[in-house]
């Protein structure tokens, strides 16, 4: 039975991390994060598909070609992106860099970088922030090290779970950045997953992709996809559970549903971290053809800087929820379409409702709103989330590299 509890990246057994400071960020906090596991873990992952990708991104996917590895080096306030042979070089030198102290292969290890895009990395930065981390690994630096990865968010972004496989207690963890440049097609942040389980590397990559279709896929916070997103997951084994190579049976079942948990976990959080967000936004799109059409539905919705706007002014003007769906390319039926904000129905056969307003001023109020619209041309559906858009967004990326 799977149970969320207090926890994060080094909650598995057999990992441990570090964050310390490097002086990469102007604001001086911690900046470089490094996670280690102690055995030989498979890992799997999920990159952006931005037509630019940052120089640690060409370095990953390179390294993951290899079905497992030791370690996961990351920092924030310089993306390393549009940086060129100098970027990929700084990327293959800090994985060589933690190889060596570590003992491990260069291919053993992951790059991930968040920050400025165009701007070199500081590398002298970088090395000394490299040494201190290794030298500070520890079962108990998962805090420090989900701070380090930070740019704009305002809180720490972490889980944990327990379930069980074989009947043995498997453990998971995680860890994510991202409040700003989100949107899907692959992680839509910077993210790790750890668990102790073990797991056949097919099979683990093919309960990401589950997972992060489930999940990172779903969240939108102004429609921008970063040139850094990555999803890594490392399976150590450690649990010593029977090993699970296939992709049925009740293990399989079990497994994937953790990690889709935990990878929700990390998304949701990231949605209601949106730059300058007021309202978590939770968009149900029910009634729908098929579910490509469901989602293009949820999509259009959530990233419509007028529905967005519109939360963040508590102004239910559900014209514009409309509007969205109906140039979203998705198959609906005018005549048969229905809206409810927070439970309270205000769209009927594609009419306005009589609905108390009080009510319905009372729920543009919360902080978590929930978005239900009907399509009326079939049994699909899918969920999407988001936040609204505020002043304070326009103020954060309007002074972003200054």
């Amino acid at each position: 039975m799977l149970k969320e509890v207090a926890g994060g990246i080094t909650f598995p057994r057999g990992f441990k991390a570090a964050g310390v400071k490097a002086g990469i960020k102007k604001n001086g906090k911690e900046d470089v994060a490094l996670i280690f596991s102690t055995v030989e873990a498979n890992w799997a992952g999920r990159f952006t598909t931005n037509r630019f990708p940052a120089a640690p991104v060409i370095v990953s996917r390179a390294a993951m070609q290899n079905v497992s590895g030791r370690a996961v080096i990351l920092n924030a306030g310089c993306a390393n992106a549009c940086t060129g042979d100098q970027g990929l070089a700084d990327a293959k030198n800090t994985a060589k860099q933690v190889a060596s102290l570590l003992d491990i292969a260069p291919e053993a290890v992951v790059v991930g970088s968040t920050g400025v895009i165009g701007v070199p990395l500081p590398m002298e930065k970088l090395s000394a922030g490299v040494r201190q981390a290794v030298a500070e690994l520890s079962e108990f630096g998962g805090e420090k090290a989900s701070q380090a990865i930070m740019t704009t968010d305002t809180f720490v972004k972490t889980c944990g779970y327990v379930t069980e496989l074989g009947g043995v207690a498997v453990r998971f963890g995680g860890m994510a950045k991202g409040a700003g440049m989100i949107c899907p097609n692959m992680a839509t942040t910077l993210a790790l997953i750890t668990t102790d389980a073990a797991v056949a590397p097919e099979v683990l990559q093919a309960a990401l992709t589950e997972a992060v279709d489930a999940s990172f896929n779903r969240i939108t916070v102004d429609g921008d996809m970063s040139t850094n997103d990555m999803l890594v997951v490392l399976a150590n084994g450690m649990a010593a559970n029977p090993q699970i190579t296939s992709l049925e049976g009740p293990e399989y079942t079990e497994f994937a549903a953790a990690l889709r948990a935990a990878a929700l976990n990390l998304a949701k959080k990231v949605a209601r971290d949106g730059e300058g967000a007021t309202k978590f936004i939770e968009i149900e799109v029910k009634g729908a053809a098929n579910d490509a059409d469901a989602r293009k539905a949820g999509m259009a919705i959530a990233n419509s800087p007028l529905v967005k706007t519109a939360f963040f002014g508590q102004d239910p003007n559900w014209g514009r929820i409309l509007c969205a769906a109906g140039y979203s390319g998705a198959e609906l039926d005018p005549l048969k379409t229905t809206l409810a904000i927070g439970g309270v129905q205000i769209v009927d056969g594609g009419l306005g409702a009589k609905f108390e307003e009080k009510a319905l001023r009372s729920v543009m109020a919360e902080r978590e709103i929930k978005v239900v619209i009907d399509l009326g041309v079939g049994t699909a559906g899918t969920t999407i989330y988001t936040c609204d858009m505020s002043y304070e967004y326009i103020k954060i990326n309007g002074e972003y590299t200054t």
